[in-house]
């Protein structure tokens, strides 16, 4: 360059502004690089590092572009005006490339999205944020958005920069904290991060997309672009009846499944189904055996298997293990074409420490409290949102939206919610701070759960939201309006850990521990429940569900089904986790596949065969769910005899629905000519009897029902003499 022609470069961009975009220092690069007035002159200024000469191309011809000083990637020169432009950069063996300059290109972000941005209140964020493909003034690319407010700098890097931050610094929105930059010529598939100077100048490891579409296959963390637009999703049917699927008066009864180890493909290395793959076979497998919903362990990105998903880094990316995010959504219209709903586990209340992730993000504790007796938790070696701050808060309302607007998802269930509720959750005196009033209960924490629930079921018609909530924390489930979290349901842990104790034990000792199974009716209807043997029951040395239960042979089999007849006739929605429908062996293992095999003994197909036709008698009487929820649905005729381990008690639906009988014997003894007292003379029929030959049990009971007399017994109007099995599960229901 001549010294005449670098003197007229650094009149229109100075050489201390040269060097700060060459070494990744200038705080608005958008000020410099791009086209700019001159008077009546337009002049491109363009910065690439590895050109010896550069050109604007407009048409056919180049305009030159010189070198603004020695040892400075930046160029510039004069263009005619208002007409578009490409980079030519030539290398020193005086090869060219061609791209588009991203710095041409205006803001893609609005008004409106920058006002609610700023105030901390877009109920979508990710229509704004994240990586989006798309067209911006002609030209196809994808705009990248990230939340950084702290941050000196942030740039996208990836393969179509070399990986060089220096090259897409973003343009800062103003006071909304939020960085953004259109990327012409980036496509669906495109790996990248966020590079991010924290507010001390110090260089941030390098950061996944908080709201990234994909992610790469873990162990490698960085976000893929993805276009998630323009599904065709043709599930209008079911979306139009999924309020009364959801509903309290519904029969739910939930299959939870981990999508890695249902099935493995071990002939192509043990690769877990692809979502595609379950799309056919885990969808015709949960229709045939009468489940109503799916329950999927966390499916949003996640960099360790052994977390089982439950400690997210991607929370709008479902995980690359089972494929793309139009594949999951294949997943989804599977099960709504078979008339199943969709629950996902949503992981709100902690995070990992992994430094692509949300940890320390623009250099200060953006996501998570600063102080860790309020933003480590101890148990699970994460990091607590800051659930007080709004943006946090937002962030948080606005996932639980997208899975269910952009994936048609029917419910979320909310994993660890104790653990959120209290700020002395599973720690010593002085590890935690208290709320402004001095107490325990996190009230930023209660806040942020009525507000998911209020904005879904606002949002979404039909939707459910469950609590995974370990403590007696009131009003769970009732409306925000009423002072309650607004949950739809809740599950019920006391129940599940009172009747699994009382399964576990020897039938000689049971009558000393009566009431255990009777305990959970005191407050059965304080909530909307859902009675759960879910993962954590299976799982850490508890064993599987067959080896809880005592005795040996044919007794271990017949506890379980007894069990599993107990609760589908009590109050209460259902939730079996996957395994546990055929009485799997062993414990789960995350890493393999369930045992399958085990389906060719005959005491395993009885199981499976019996849970399918508890679903398939559940669904048919009303009087069995209806009322799931309301007191007026049951009412005890046996609750007090310990001597035998008899219970027995009446479902009822609606004045029209015919009443059911339930009557368990948890002895290995058969009861006889037992009298059970029935609110009605007349012919009820045996619809349910887990001794039966077909279930694997020894075929004893009533020759398929009972005739009541008018005899009164246990303050009921009429009885009859029933045969309760050894360790066995009877329903009757009233012929009409």
């Amino acid at each position: 360059m001549t010294e005449a022609e670098q003197g007229q470069a650094t009149d229109i961009v100075p050489e201390a502004d040269a060097r700060r975009i060459q070494d990744g220092r200038h705080p608005d690069p958008f000020s410099i690089l791009g086209p700019h007035k001159r008077g009546r002159a337009t002049y491109v200024t363009a910065f690439d590092p590895g050109a010896v000469r550069m050109a604007a191309v407009i048409g056919n011809k180049e305009h030159p572009l010189e070198r603004v000083t020695d040892g400075v990637g930046v160029f510039t020169g004069k263009v005619p005006g208002g007409k578009p432009y490409h980079l030519r950069g030539y290398g020193a063996d005086d090869k060219a490339w061609d791209y588009e300059d991203a710095y041409r290109f205006g803001p893609v972000i609005g008004e409106q999205d920058e006002y609610y941005l700023g105030e901390g209140t877009h109920q979508r964020i990710w229509q704004v944020l994240g990586a989006h493909v798309r067209e911006h003034e002609g030209c196809e690319g994808t705009h990248f958005a990230v939340w950084a407010p702290n941050a000196q700098r942030v740039s996208v890097v990836g393969g179509f920069n070399h990986w060089d931050g220096r090259r897409h610094v973003m343009r800062k929105r103003g006071m909304t904290g939020v960085w953004e930059i259109f990327v012409p010529g980036i496509v669906e598939g495109e790996v990248y991060k966020y590079e991010i100077v924290g507010p001390d100048g110090a260089l941030q490891p390098l950061k996944a997309d908080p709201v990234g579409f994909g992610s790469q296959h873990p162990p490698e963390n960085s976000s893929v672009v993805r276009d998630i637009r323009g599904y065709g999703w043709r599930d209008d049917d079911w979306m139009s009846t999924r309020e009364d699927r959801n509903a309290r008066t519904a029969p739910i009864s939930v299959y939870e499944v981990h999508l890695g180890s249902w099935r493995r493909r071990w002939n192509e290395g043990g690769r877990p189904l692809s979502y595609k793959e379950a799309a056919a076979e885990l969808i015709d497998y949960v229709h045939d055996m009468g489940f109503t919903h799916i329950e999927l362990l966390p499916i949003s990105e996640h960099p360790f298997d052994g977390s089982w998903g439950y400690q997210p880094v991607g929370l709008f990316a479902p995980t690359i293990r089972h494929g793309p995010p139009h594949e999951f959504r294949d997943l989804v219209e599977a099960a709504h074409e078979k008339n199943i709903g969709v629950l996902l586990d949503w992981v709100p209340g902690h995070f990992p420490t992994d430094a692509h992730g949300l940890a320390t993000f623009d250099g200060t504790h953006l996501y998570e409290h600063q102080d860790p007796r309020e933003g480590f938790h101890q148990d699970w070696n994460t990091l607590i949102y800051n659930f007080g701050r709004t943006e946090v808060r937002n962030f948080l309302v606005s996932n639980a939206l997208y899975w269910l607007e952009e994936y048609h998802v029917d419910g979320l269930r909310v994993d660890a919610v104790a653990s959120m509720l209290y700020r002395d959750y599973s720690r010593k005196e002085g590890e935690w701070v208290p709320n402004v009033h001095g107490g325990r209960e996190n009230y930023e924490a209660i806040e942020m759960l009525q507000k998911v629930n209020t904005v879904v079921y606002g949002e979404e018609e039909g939707v459910m939201t469950v609590a995974e909530e370990s403590t007696s924390f009131p009003g769970v489930s009732q409306p925000v309006d009423n002072g309650g979290l607004g949950f739809g349901y809740k599950w019920n842990m006391g129940w599940m850990n009172d009747t699994l104790d009382y399964i576990k034990r020897d039938p000689l000792y049971r009558q000393h521990h009566h009431h255990q199974m009777t305990f959970g009716i005191h407050y059965a209807f304080s909530e909307n429940f859902i009675l759960p043997i879910s993962h954590d029951e299976v799982v850490h040395g508890k064993g599987s569900m067959l080896q809880r239960m005592p005795g040996d042979g044919w007794e271990r089999f017949a506890n379980l089904r007894a069990y599993y007849g107990f609760m589908f006739g009590h109050p209460g929605k259902k939730l079996l986790f996957m395994g546990c429908e055929f009485a799997q062996p062993a414990e789960w293992n995350h890493s393999a596949e369930l045992d399958w095999a085990v389906l060719e003994r005959p005491e395993h197909a009885g199981i499976q065969r019996l849970v399918r036709d508890l679903n398939t008698v559940y669904r048919q009487y009303r009087a069995l769910h209806a009322k799931d929820c309301e007191p007026e649905g049951f009412q005890w005729v046996e609750a007090n005899d310990s001597a035998h381990s008899v219970y027995a008690w009446l479902r009822r639906g609606g004045k029209d629905d015919a009443e059911a009988m339930v009557v368990c014997n948890f002895t290995p003894v058969e009861r006889s000519g037992y009298r059970i007292g029935l609110p009605h003379t007349g012919r009820w029929r045996e619809v349910m009897n887990t001794d039966a030959a077909i279930y694997g049990g020894g075929d004893r009971g009533n020759m398929g029902g009972i005739d009541a007399e008018e005899v009164g017994s246990q303050g009921q109007p009429a009885s009859a003499l029933v045969t309760i099995p050894p360790l066995s599960t009877l329903v009757f229901v009233r012929e009409t």
